[in-house]
C-alpha cells in the first residue's frame, strides 16, 4: 500500500469521525435525578456522580431502600441551610444502614446556594445518611476553606423547586427533644424517588 493511499484513507477516517466529535462534546451528562416530595412541596435534585461518585452511590442506596420516606427536616437555619434524612417525625434518630463514607469534598464542588451536601460529625469521614441543602452560598464549608482541610461534600444541585427549599428555610424553629433549630411545625419528607 502506497504512502499516498494510506494518507487518503487516514483523511477519510478523520472526516468520518469529525462530525461526531462536537455532538459527543455537547451531549448532556447522564446524571441521576431524584424527586423529593415534602409536606411543603416537591423539589428535584440532579446528582453529580462524576465528581462525588462514592457519595452519590451511598445516597442512592438509601433512596432505593426507602430510608428517607417519612423522615423530617430536623434542622433548619434561615440564611444557611435545611437539613434532613436522619430523624423520624417524633425526632428519633434513624440508625444508618450503611457504613460511613470517605469524604469527597476535595472533588471540586462548592457549597453554593441550591447544592445538596452530606452532613457529618467532626470526623471528616463520618457521613452516612443525613444531608442538607444550602440556601445561600456557604463556601466556608468547602475543603479549600475548612480548618480541617476536608469540608463538607457537595454531591448535587436542586434543579427544580428551590422555592420549596426557601419556604422550608423560613419556618419557625425552636428547641425540641434537646435539639436546637428544629421546625416547630413538622416538615416531613414524604418520599425520595429516582426519576432517571
Amino acid at each position: 500500500m502506497s504512502i499516498s493511499y494510506r494518507f487518503r484513507l487516514g483523511l477519510l477516517a478523520a472526516a468520518a469521525i469529525a462530525p461526531l466529535a462536537p455532538a459527543a462534546l455537547a451531549a448532556p451528562k447522564n446524571e441521576p435525578v431524584v424527586e423529593v416530595k415534602t409536606s411543603m412541596g416537591d423539589f428535584t435534585v440532579r446528582l453529580d456522580a462524576q465528581r462525588a461518585p462514592i457519595t452519590v452511590k451511598n445516597f442512592l442506596a438509601y433512596v432505593d431502600e426507602g430510608f428517607y420516606d417519612g423522615t423530617v427536616f430536623h434542622r433548619v437555619i434561615d440564611g444557611f441551610m435545611v437539613q434532613g434524612g436522619g430523624f423520624t417525625e417524633d425526632l428519633k434518630q434513624k440508625k444508618a444502614t450503611h457504613p460511613a463514607i470517605v469524604n469527597e469534598a476535595r472533588g471540586g464542588l462548592s457549597n453554593q446556594r441550591g447544592t445538596i451536601a452530606m452532613a457529618r460529625t467532626n470526623d471528616p469521614h463520618s457521613a452516612t445518611c443525613q444531608w442538607y441543602v444550602n440556601t445561600v452560598d456557604n463556601d466556608f464549608l468547602d475543603a479549600r476553606n475548612a480548618r480541617d482541610g476536608w469540608g463538607y461534600t457537595v454531591f448535587g444541585r436542586v434543579i427544580k423547586g428551590m422555592d420549596v427549599i426557601d419556604r422550608i428555610s423560613a419556618v419557625k424553629t425552636g428547641m425540641r427533644r434537646g435539639m436546637n433549630d428544629v421546625p416547630l411545625e413538622t416538615v416531613k419528607i414524604l418520599s425520595v424517588k429516582i426519576k432517571r
